[in-house]
This record gives structure tokens, sequence and C-alpha cells, in this order.
């Protein structure tokens, strides 16, 4: 779960909320903000469990990508922004993991979802992963990003819990240069 706010508004949005949410409503409470949005980079449960708890009590809005199956309030699409006070979240829609697996762009902070992870990247074996469409967000769309953008994963499976682009460009196996084809053949392995 990430929390993300703009200190002039104190307007917040939280990604990924999953049960139990008392551990970000400690944050929320701490920092007196008010949640605008409640992002889910994807509809897995692991991602999703807190929404409505999380929108009941806050009042938040749950938004997701269009495609995604899961209630919404708002239906994001690639190129959207989220808005908080000065603070801008733009949308990037990265299916390969689900069809509607999206990253957050604020700053120079991406949130990945489960797209791509510290020396890793999502997995494409579930219902609706796709190697092809998992390709073009990491190599057409993610790695089009500078070097110096930090990425956050939605889940902690590194050596440390975020990095750089610029750093998992040279380091991640899992963006070792490939055409389509040999990426297909590289994510179907065991």
């Amino acid at each position: 779960m990430y929390l993300i706010g703009d200190e002039s508004s104190r307007e917040a949005l939280i990604v990924d909320p999953a049960s139990p949410i008392a551990p970000v409503m400690s944050v929320i409470a701490r920092h007196g903000v008010k949640v605008r949005y409640i992002v889910n980079t994807h509809g897995h449960r692991d991602h999703t469990s807190g929404n409505a708890e999380l929108a009941d009590i806050t009042g938040g809005k749950i938004a997701a990508h269009v495609d995604s199956r899961q209630r919404r309030d708002i239906a994001l699409r690639d190129g959207d922004t989220l808005r908080l006070g000065d603070v801008v979240a733009t949308i990037l829609h990265t299916p390969g993991h689900s069809p509607d697996s999206i990253c957050l762009l604020v700053d120079k902070k991406l949130l990945t979802g489960d797209t791509l992870f510290v020396g890793e990247c999502g997995r494409t074996d579930l219902s609706g992963g796709d190697s092809i469409q998992l390709y073009r967000s990491l190599f057409e769309k993610i790695l089009g990003l500078e070097d110096d953008i930090m990425i956050y994963p939605g889940h902690d499976y590194g050596s440390k819990p975020f990095s750089t682009l610029g750093a998992e460009r040279k380091t991640n196996y899992t963006l070792a240069p490939r055409t389509q084809e040999e990426f297909v053949e590289f994510m179907s392995e065991p």
C-alpha cells in the first residue's frame, strides 16, 4: 500500500489497499489527510481487498483502469491524470500481468504495481496474463522513461523495497535485451 499526498491541500490517494486497513488508517490520521482517491494498479484481490472498507470510512473514490472488472467510481485510461492540489499522478496503462494493470507516475516516482518489481517482473501465467502485452509495457513504455525515476513496486520481492529505473535496466534479468519472441519464450519457462 502507498499513500501519496499534497502538503498544501492535505489531499491524498491510497494505492492498492489490502486488508487490514488499520495501518493505513493510522498513517492517514497521523498526517491529517483527506483521502480523495483509492487507486488500484490492477484487480487482483491482494491489491483491492481493502477498497470497500476504506471507501466507506474515508469517502475516497475508487479508481481503476477501464478494463477492470471490479467496482469502481472512476474509470482510468492511459494518459489520464489524478490531481491532489499541486501533485499530479499520470496513469500509464501497462497490461501483461493482467489486462487492467496500470502504473502511476508522480514526479520522478513510478508506482509499478505487479508490472515491474525490484529484480523481477510480474507473472503472466494467471488469468488474463499476456507475455506479449507485458513485453510492450516493459520495453516500449516503462523503459522509455528516464533512468533517475524511482520505482516503487506492489510487492517487496527484491533485495530492497524500491530502486531506480536505471538500476533495474542494468541489473534486472527480466529486462535484459530480448526480442518480443524471446521474451515470450523466457516468460513460459518454469
